[in-house]
């Protein structure tokens, strides 16, 4: 029987944990940028709907495109 290769799990939780930090991080600013409370609502709603590595791409052009 194989051994539990530990640290690749530990790595694994903390880079989804590191990746859901900043897709908040990008929610917050997007909502602040946008300054109105229902785009913060919005985007709220769209985190709980979607997968992270679906949304991870669209998110980075909007930044690239704002900045």
């Amino acid at each position: 029987m194989a051994k539990p290769n530990y640290q690749f799990e530990k790595r694994q939780r903390d880079l989804a944990k590191k990746n859901k930090q900043e897709e908040k991080r990008r929610q917050k600013l997007a909502a602040k940028a946008a300054g109105s409370s229902g785009a913060a609502a919005d985007s709220e709603v769209e985190g709980e709907e979607r997968d992270d590595a679906a949304e991870l791409p669209a998110t980075d052009a909007s930044n690239s495109t704002s900045a």
